[in-house]
């Protein structure tokens, strides 16, 4: 019963905190509501597969995500067709899978600062995060409550914080006007790529770079903190094939859970470690459950006002942008060119057609560079 408590807490914690970005993800690349709900199954299978196939063969709790970091990028995006997007999603997978593959590039990214790194993520995540008070003050009868019921429960629970602001969102905007739910399988819709330079540099490279920074090497790190030696090669291979098999079906990238694989590597799930890999395939079969339920809780969704869901969208990204944060500020002589990244990326302005993460991106790794050059003459 442990096992199945933890690995239900995860997946819905996973999924009931980042849902709304991802739906924001989609309209941002203009996907139809086919598209959109092929997303979010697509993703849905990817994560039960990988967590099930990597935890029996590896034997250790090995717990899978989709990128939310990857989704606050999609989202913050502009001028990408979903046909475009999907031959971004291809390219970060083919990345990802091409890092567990061969050594010397995993090592290349691995040189990139983690402060560059964490500041691009930060200048995804802000313009977000900056949105809630607007929607405070549009919508205070809704929006109010929803950011009090956040703030209490994040006392308590945080990781349940923004699940319970969600649910709080939907309580009082069914009071008014409850949507009519009916349950129906879900279908994949295969979308045939576009491989346009502008989305594979300025959105595919971002992608795999957020995916890679922010959520497969904290993911490595919560495995080696827990015990276990992350299985690093199997798990970017196998997460990168399924993200671009899944990408064929508008989904995002999957990759190596942080925060809801703290949940599952607990004593408590399980008190003999060796067994405790059980929870991956059961987190599996959750995720499996909540894929085939998506055209009802997608209907759910629809039905919230934009307001609420930008406000639980900017909750959901605080916890995130605090760590970006840190990370960017933590070495004081990296502080300008991190900011300069920062400020670029949250800016939004794309040039040439290519977004603002990559050229937040290079130009704080050119003042990085630079800064260092000179210190050394």
């Amino acid at each position: 019963m442990s096992v199945i408590s933890a690995a239900l807490v995860a997946a819905l914690v996973g999924y009931g905190s980042t849902i709304a970005l991802v739906l924001a993800a989609a309209a941002a690349v203009g996907a139809t509501p086919a598209q959109t709900a092929s997303w979010v199954f697509a993703v849905c299978i990817a994560k039960a597969v990988g967590s099930a196939f990597l935890s029996y063969t590896q034997r250790i709790p090995v717990v899978l995500a989709w990128s939310t970091p990857g989704a606050a990028l999609i989202a913050a995006s502009t001028g990408h067709s979903m046909a475009g997007a999907v031959g971004a999603f291809l390219l970060a997978g083919a990345l990802i899978f091409l890092t567990g593959l061969i050594g010397p590039l995993g090592r290349l990214i691995g040189m990139i600062p983690r402060g560059i790194a964490a500041a691009m993520l930060g200048g995804v995540l802000l313009p977000f995060c900056l949105r809630v008070p607007a929607q405070a003050v549009a919508l205070p009868a809704i929006v109010a409550p929803i950011i009090g019921v956040y703030g209490v429960v994040r006392l308590w629970n945080p990781a349940l914080a923004v699940l319970a602001a969600l649910a709080t969102g939907l309580g009082l905007s069914w009071w008014t006007a409850p949507p009519a739910l009916s349950f129906a399988l879900p279908a994949l819709t295969f979308i045939a790529p576009a491989f346009d330079v502008h989305s594979l540099i300025g959105l595919g490279l971002p992608l795999y770079l957020v995916t890679m920074a922010s959520q497969n090497l904290p993911g490595f790190a919560v495995l080696q903190s827990a015990g276990y030696i992350p299985p690093v090669r199997p798990a970017l291979m196998v997460t990168g094939g399924l993200s671009a098999l899944a990408a064929l079906f508008g989904a995002h990238t999957v990759n190596m859970a942080a925060i809801t694989a703290a949940i599952c590597l607990g004593d408590d799930v399980h008190p003999d470690r060796t067994k405790r890999w059980i929870v991956g395939p059961t987190y599996g079969a959750f995720w499996l459950l909540l894929g085939l339920s998506g055209p009802m809780i997608l209907t759910a969704l629809g039905s919230l006002r934009p307001e609420v869901m930008a406000t639980v969208v900017g909750l959901a990204l605080i916890n995130p942008l605090i760590g970006a944060l840190t990370a960017a500020f933590t070495d004081p002589a990296d502080r300008f060119a991190a900011a300069s990244t920062l400020i670029v990326t949250a800016s939004g302005v794309a040039f040439g057609g290519i977004g603002a993460a990559f050229w937040g991106l290079l130009i704080g790794l050119i003042i990085l560079v630079t800064e260092r050059l000179v210190r050394r003459s």
